[in-house]
């Protein structure tokens, strides 16, 4: 993210500006290789489960087709629902990656040439049409996989927590009411996310050394 994302954010709101001076530069990093699809399984492989026992499934699951880095959504018919669920997938995961990889085969998710012209809103239609998907997986995608500079993820724990600690709140606000605050920050909701999460991340470590 760039200086001009720490120079704005900083000029309109100083509880911003003393996260950042805490924290440092923005070390956000997208990961553009990716394709839609393959960044929509991962997401439902990490949902209500910690990223390492995500992780094992993932790795169990690429195994069923040893000639790809990772499956496309064509290969998917090659395998039962027996062998994904032996992965630990449950059969509501199961379901919604068979969905993904229809709605990708169909034309509905876009493939990452046709992605890149999208708008965030267009993606999150396109993409929440798929069963298991949520605003908050493309949010995610939106992020970490395109990118992109001005997505603020209201429904985030970690954002919502982190705006709670930063602007010493007793509650955690509404998403609706950090989306109305959070517009002073536009264009660059993305890298103002980033700094509440690393505000969560600093109290949970701080919470821990107390131990």
């Amino acid at each position: 993210m760039t200086a001009a994302a720490l120079k704005h954010l900083s000029a309109v709101d100083p509880v911003m500006k003393k996260l950042i001076a805490e924290v440092g530069s923005c070390k956000l990093e997208h990961e553009p290789w990716r394709s839609p699809f393959q960044s929509l399984v991962q997401a439902v492989a990490h949902q209500q489960l910690n990223g390492t026992a995500a992780n094992t499934i993932l790795t169990r699951f690429k195994k069923l087709f040893p000639q790809r880095r990772f499956p496309k959504p064509e290969d998917l018919a090659s395998v039962t629902d027996e062998q994904i669920r032996a992965c630990g997938f449950s059969f509501s995961k199961i379901a919604a990656i068979r969905d993904i990889a229809v709605k990708t085969l169909d034309g509905t998710i876009p493939s990452s040439r046709q992605i890149e012209k999208l708008t965030d809103e267009e993606i999150i239609e396109r993409l929440t049409a798929a069963r298991g998907v949520g605003r908050w997986t493309v949010e995610m995608l939106l992020i970490f996989q395109l990118g992109r500079k001005d997505v603020l993820p209201v429904d985030d724990f970690g954002v919502r927590n982190g705006f709670r600690l930063a602007y010493k709140k007793r509650e955690m606000p509404k998403p609706k009411a950090l989306l109305a605050f959070g517009k002073k920050w536009r264009p660059h909701g993305t890298t103002a996310a980033w700094y509440l999460w690393r505000a969560a991340d600093a109290a949970k470590l701080a919470a821990r050394k107390k131990k």
